[in-house]
């Protein structure tokens, strides 16, 4: 947090009386800044940060993904039941039970990252994904073990959620770490396009086992594969997370030779990840992070995750009807996204968002009466509403989040204010979708919750501060070339008096 001006804490009188000791008060708070103060970047290096966190990210969302395609087949195999609508509320509750447990590895991983290295946790989090994943593929059938089986997938899915947990926290500060101030928002955008990767991938296999297999033989083991192929997919990214390079911030903390401010050492010295602190010092911007996490994640979850079972359980259509549309939808966004990421650099975050969110505001009505008619066409322009409305939020929140908390607490509050907001919001879309619809009767409830969600976000984003091309707080300036660090520099120097 920033130090208090002096001139506003002091007796007004004694400013007046001492103008030259409060200006000496002041600029000891505020040194201009030295050449040696800015860190530049090494461009080599900031992509290899990126893409390896990218691609391991895209591993952790194929995994992650592949349970809520399969939502359906899974309530059959696990909770038998005479009833579709009890089996699919039991699988999506299944679903949001991973996420009830985000929060807890958020404050786990979230402190661990700040004391043992950002690459450290992120392998951590690679390898329990893995496991979790591949283990869901192993468990028994219902008919095989009775309730046993039900228990186990819920053990292992709360492994997901909770490796899950140091996931976003951890990528998101990595790159926003890494990247130049003025092109945060451009390689921050490439985070979620690895998430998008990891849907589509997941997307992909399952629509491929859906039109290859009959549905008895997914029931028997065809459902099984994807989780399977976890597993060497999990030692595939472990090895990316442990080739990667750590930020300069914690270098610096152990010793190395990256260049920060001297402020900037004294802040990141003392990172301990103290919750505590956390909660009572930065409660305010934690709400701020959770309504805007909360909007995203509920119009997130319900395009990207309950669309496919919107359009077969609610709509009639076939598994692979709907995840045919989708994946070429979210092809078509990962198209776009780092092109967003370039537009919020530009214009800055806040507008970026705000559209997407008055995207969402306005058009989710009108969306949905178009998914409503029968028809690829129809389907696919009210799924492209939607989509180009969230991709103002994918390719700009990686960075508009993380710059919201000062370094020393960044990876603690960003796991915690994110993991929160995903498990009370996020993970329980398909599931409160579902109910809804149950209790309703209508089918327009995702437009309505939706819409809902929305006007919460438009309110978070106008109260941020836009943060595009500034540091981050309790961070050095970041530039790509030594002129630019010099141009800053000259910047601040006094003109001339003669």
């Amino acid at each position: 947090m920033a130090a208090p001006d002096p001139q506003q804490a002091a007796d007004p009188a004694a400013v007046k009386r001492h103008p030259a000791l409060f200006r000496a008060i002041r600029k000891r708070q505020n040194p201009r800044l030295r050449r040696t103060d800015i860190t530049v970047t090494d461009d080599a290096a900031v992509k290899r940060a990126v893409k390896a966190a990218s691609l391991g990210n895209a591993m952790e969302w194929f995994d992650f993904g592949i349970y809520s395609y399969l939502a359906v087949t899974i309530g059959h195999v696990f909770f038998p039941s005479g009833n579709d609508t009890t089996q699919l509320l039991s699988s999506f509750a299944t679903f949001a039970v991973a996420f009830l447990v985000r929060p807890l590895g958020g404050m786990f991983f979230g402190p661990m990252g700040d004391k043992v290295g950002r690459k450290k946790v992120l392998a951590l989090t690679m390898i329990l994904m893995a496991v979790g994943t591949f283990a869901i593929g192993l468990i028994p059938s219902h008919d095989t073990i009775g309730v046993w089986a039900a228990v186990l997938l819920i053990f292992f899915r709360m492994l997901q959620g909770f490796s899950t947990g140091g996931e976003y926290g951890g990528a998101s500060t990595f790159i926003a770490e890494y990247a130049p101030d003025k092109r945060r928002g451009f390689f921050g955008s490439f985070l979620e396009f690895g998430t998008l990767a990891g849907y589509v991938g997941a997307a992909g296999l399952v629509t491929a086992l859906y039109a290859l297999l009959n549905d008895a033989q997914m029931e028997a083991w065809g459902w099984r594969i994807p989780f399977l192929i976890a597993g060497p997919l999990g030692l595939v990214g472990l090895y990316l997370r442990l080739k990667l390079d750590e930020t300069p911030a914690f270098q610096k903390l152990e010793g190395g030779t990256a260049h920060a401010s001297e402020a900037a050492d004294g802040v990141e010295a003392t990172a301990k990840g103290d919750l505590a602190k956390i909660f009572r010092q930065y409660w305010p911007t934690l709400i701020l992070c959770i309504c805007l996490v909360g909007a995203y994640n509920i119009t997130d979850y319900m395009l990207l995750s309950y669309m496919p079972t919107y359009l077969s359980d609610e709509l009639g259509y076939s598994e692979t009807h709907g995840l045919l549309i989708l994946l070429a939808v979210m092809v078509f966004l990962m198209m776009l996204i780092s092109q967003v990421g370039k537009l919020s650099d530009r214009f800055g975050r806040k507008p970026l968002l705000m559209t997407g969110m008055l995207g969402f505001l306005f058009l989710s009505l009108p969306a949905f009466l178009l998914i409503r008619i029968d028809g690829i066409l129809p389907i696919t322009i009210g799924m492209l509403m939607l989509g180009l409305s969230l991709v103002c939020m994918l390719g700009t929140m990686s960075a508009a989040l993380p710059a919201l908390f000062p370094t020393h607490v960044r990876y603690g509050s960003l796991s915690v204010g994110y993991n929160l907001s995903a498990s009370i919001f996020g993970g329980t879309t398909p599931l409160v979708i579902t109910a809804l619809i149950s209790w309703t009767g209508s089918n327009l409830m995702p437009a309505y919750y939706a819409m809902a969600a929305a006007l919460v976000g438009v309110i978070a984003v106008a109260c941020m501060k836009e943060t595009a091309q500034q540091p981050l707080i309790g961070s050095p300036p970041s530039v790509e070339t030594d002129e630019e660090a010099a141009e800053l520099v000259q910047a601040q120097a006094p003109d001339p008096k003669f």
